[in-house]
């Protein structure tokens, strides 16, 4: 998709004949090329964030749908039983420990931990004690909106066990503007499920 500075030098070039290399420094049109660059430069950056703030979610969900087509569940009428779920949701919470292991070999003795094995630890533990609270949502207080989250990012669970929205999981192609028409629940590691709402955040 072509941005403003695009267009904007599409429109100068065609006001001057073409030609737009001979531009006064601070002409009008000069600037004009200038503030449709720092446009594009915030626009794309913006992007990049909220692209950056989604991504957990995203992966969440990619997860427990490429869970859902390794554990066979492609027909329409089928969706798995709550202890397949506890499974899946076993293999998410733990999913980063093989590689905190491996960081962990790949330290000297003596050494401090580094950065990737103090991030790998701290993801396991919200993980884990997320897990044991209930894959949760954001709530609301009276300041504005707080999240439980992994690194401020909303964690929450789509919900696998009714067909119907099993099903929807395996449609998903990865927008996230698809994400709000599944059904969203909570689920902790005694096997309670509380429905949940998708985070608008």
């Amino acid at each position: 998709m072509p941005g403003m500075l695009h267009k904007t030098r599409k429109q100068i070039a065609k006001k001057r004949g073409g030609v737009i290399n001979a531009l006064h420094e601070k002409s009008r049109d000069s600037l004009r090329l200038h503030k449709a660059g720092v446009r594009d430069q915030r626009i794309e950056k913006l992007a990049a964030s909220r692209t950056k703030k989604e991504r957990p979610l995203i992966d969440r969900v990619k997860f427990f749908q490429q869970a859902l087509r390794v554990k066979g569940v492609q027909d329409a009428n089928t969706a798995p039983e709550l202890d397949v779920v506890q499974s899946m949701i076993h293999s998410f919470v733990h999913q980063h420990d093989e590689e905190y292991d491996a960081v962990k070999k790949t330290r000297r003795a003596g050494r401090p931990a580094s950065a990737k094995e103090d991030l790998l630890k701290v993801k396991i533990s919200n993980l884990e004690t997320e897990y044991k609270q209930g894959f949760c949502t954001c709530h609301l207080d009276h300041i504005g909106i707080a999240f439980r989250s992994l690194s401020n990012f909303i964690l929450v669970l789509p919900d696998v066990l009714t067909s119907e929205n099993a099903n929807a999981l395996l449609l998903w192609e990865g927008s996230w503007s698809y994400l709000p028409q599944l059904k969203w629940v909570k689920v902790n590691s005694e096997g309670q499920v509380r429905d949940a709402a998708f985070p608008s955040s």
